[in-house]
């Protein structure tokens, strides 16, 4: 029952962001889900409603990284992101946590997505 709950709050919690968080094609939304194992990034431009950039634990351009920690994982996440983003020609973005705290795993996506040239 409690993991009904939870993952019903952290929908809620992604609509109240989503309301305020649109992404454009010159700014697009940063979008995040994690998973029990893996995390998933993604460009979103909502005006078209298409994704630009992905990026994911399960892609094969991460390389072999198995006994990373999972935090370790999502830092290299965030850094390909940032660098298939910055191939696009797309440097300024908005981050859309997905209801999830900014701790952990996504702040560890969103700090090497910074450090890797993403203005956020």
């Amino acid at each position: 029952m409690a993991k009904i709950e939870r993952s019903l709050g952290r929908k809620l919690r992604h609509k109240r962001v989503r309301r305020k968080v649109i992404g454009t094609a010159l700014r697009p939304r940063l979008c995040v889900f994690r998973s029990l194992n893996h995390i998933y990034a993604q460009l979103i431009d909502d005006s078209e409603g298409r994704t630009l950039v992905s990026m994911s634990t399960l892609d094969p351009q991460r390389g072999k990284a198995n006994g990373m920690a999972k935090t370790k994982k999502a830092e290299v996440v965030g850094t390909l992101l940032a660098e298939k983003a910055l191939n696009r020609g797309i440097d300024c973005v908005v981050f859309d946590r997905g209801g999830y705290k900014y701790h952990g795993r996504v702040k560890a996506l969103a700090e090497a997505a910074k450090q890797a040239g993403l203005k956020f």
